[in-house]
This record gives C-alpha cells, structure tokens and sequence, in this order.
C-alpha cells in the first residue's frame, strides 16, 4: 500500500477521496492509519477524518489553489458495507444517509447543509463534491441520488463526480448555469472481473475565471476513455484511442 500511494503522488495526485465503502474496514484504527500513510506520502484525503475534533477543524472539506483559482473538495459516502460508525466518531466520515448502514433512503440533508455551508464560508471559486454512491454494477441513477444533486447544487457545489457503481454513467453539464455531475466514472484500475468494469474514463474540467469580475464556472469538460487489460499474470490500464493506434 505505502508504494502504491508513493506511486499515487509521483504521478501527480493531490488529493484521495477517502469516504467510501471501507472506510472503517479495519476499524477506527485503520482507517487512522490510513489517513496517515496518505499523508506521509504526500497527498490529502478527503472525507474522513482521525477524530471529531479534526473534523470540526477542518469544516468536513479541503481547500486548495490552482492556477490562482481557490477550489474547495468534499466527499462524501452512502455508506460503509453496513459497518457503523462507534459512538464518539459519527463526524469522522461524511456520509449522504442517515441510514448509512442499512437502507440509503433517509438522506442526511442537515449533516451535508452543515458542511456546505461551512464550505461557502470560504468563498471559494469552485466547489467540487466526490461521491461514493449509487448501486454497484447497476446503470440505474436513483431517486434520492437526483435529490443530492439538487440540494448540493442549492448549497453552491459545481462539480459533482461519483464513484462506486464500477460502471461508467452519464455525465450531465448544464452549460449555462456551470454545473456538472458525472454520476460515475467507473473503475480507474479494475480488477476485470465483471463485464463492463474494464471500462472507465479520465475526467478533465475546464474551469474559467473572469479576472475582472471574478466570475469563476465550469465552461466545458472532456474525458479519455481507458480500458483494463489483463494478460493473466499482471493488469494494466491503457488510453483505448492510442491503444487501438499502436
């Protein structure tokens, strides 16, 4: 692991989303340790948090500046395979249900409002919100996924990019207002298994700042399709259009 997130950060990774289905595989402990290799290896996770008192100091979201443009990142998750979270540590991972360890219905709209709005107390040019959502090798986008996109939307979030299904899903940009939501962009690294999970894409936003009046939104994307190829002993991801190429 301590290579795989060295490797991470040598290829230019800043941050990790860490609010997904294993957590807290490993208990508290794990997931402590977890946040700190990421850290030792020089990188930032987003999501989860060692104790309640770093989540409040953190606000329950990370900020970073690109090329002048101040982007904050939160992340989120709907659940940790049924495990729940022991008490004193409710706030260490943040989390799109209140039934977050049985049945995703009950969204928690006042834990993500909470830190939404701790969010745009900031001020920042760009919200972007990771997602650990949706239903696994399933295509469908749920009721209560669209309702997270309205709220999150409300609450100021531009950019939402999900994970989980270990399938590629739409991608909706509304031109106009500089919004986005790519309801999953499959498996980056896959293990190959299940047809379709091979599949997978590279996102890329174009983020524009109006130095004038300050206007900062999303104003196109695109993607790179990638593939999973395994030749029985090792797997390796390769761009699909230069793969075909050569």
């Amino acid at each position: 692991p301590h290579q795989l997130l060295q490797a991470l950060d040598r290829a230019g990774v800043d941050l990790l989303q860490t609010a997904n289905s294993q957590s807290v595989t490993n208990s508290q402990l794990g997931l402590v340790s977890t946040l700190n290799a990421i850290r030792a290896a020089g990188m930032e996770p987003v999501g989860t948090f060692a104790s309640s008192a770093e989540f409040k100091k953190s606000g329950g979201f990370t900020m970073l500046e690109v090329q002048g443009i101040r982007i904050a990142v939160v992340a989120f998750t709907k659940g940790m395979d049924g495990r729940g979270l022991p008490e004193g540590t409710e706030s260490c991972v943040n989390l799109l249900y209140t039934d977050y360890n049985s049945y995703y219905r009950n969204i928690n709209t006042d834990g993500i409002k909470k830190i939404l709005k701790e969010v745009q107390k900031e001020e920042p040019d760009i919200t972007i919100a990771l997602l650990h959502w949706g239903s696994a090798y399933n295509g469908i986008v749920s009721d209560s996924q669209k309702k997270i996109v309205k709220l999150m939307q409300q609450e100021g979030v531009d950019a939402i990019i999900g994970s989980h299904p270990h399938l590629v899903q739409q991608i909706d940009f509304d031109e106009e207002n500089g919004t986005l939501v790519a309801y999953s962009l499959g498996d980056f690294f896959s293990d190959a298994v299940k047809s379709g999970t091979e599949y997978s894409v590279i996102l890329d936003l174009e983020i524009t700042k109006n130095n004038e009046t300050g206007e900062t939104k999303i104003t196109g994307f695109s993607f790179v399709p990638i593939f999973t190829v395994s030749d029985g002993e090792r797997l390796r991801v390769v761009r699909i259009a230069e793969a075909m190429t050569a």
